[in-house]
């Protein structure tokens, strides 16, 4: 059975940084990507960053672009998301997500769609004041 466990979250004033960890667990985990989601109160749940095991590819939604920055452990099959200068319309619970491997034998990824992920953490509340 595979885990993930975020953590990091909390509360911060806009321009502020945090910094976000998503472990993963479980003797059979095999993932071809892991990143982040986030949902707003209101709003549909949306992509933020992922990262690719095996190359460290990452890839961001422009909203994000320039300010978070997503990088992996592997010896800790740890993925963590660095956000600086925060907005308030960052303010979402940020789930970490990550494929059960199977994209290592599809010709295409799409790498912010919500359905190419496997397991989902539990999520972790990051609220930014104005």
């Amino acid at each position: 059975q595979v885990e993930l466990v975020e953590s990091g979250g909390g509360l911060v004033q806009a321009g502020g940084s945090l910094r976000l960890s998503c472990a993963a667990s479980g003797r059979d985990f095999v993932s071809y990507a892991t990143g982040w989601f986030r949902q707003a109160p209101g709003k549909e749940r949306e992509f933020v960053a992922t990262i690719t095991w095996s190359t460290g590819s990452t890839y961001y939604a422009d909203s994000v672009k320039g300010r978070f920055t997503i990088s992996k452990d592997d010896a800790r099959n740890t993925v963590y998301l660095q956000m600086n200068n925060l907005k308030p319309e960052d303010t979402a619970v940020y789930y970490c997500a990550a494929d059960n491997g199977r994209a290592y034998y599809s010709s295409t990824y799409n790498y912010d769609d919500r359905n190419e992920y496997d397991y989902w953490g539990q999520g972790t509340q990051v609220t930014v004041s104005s």
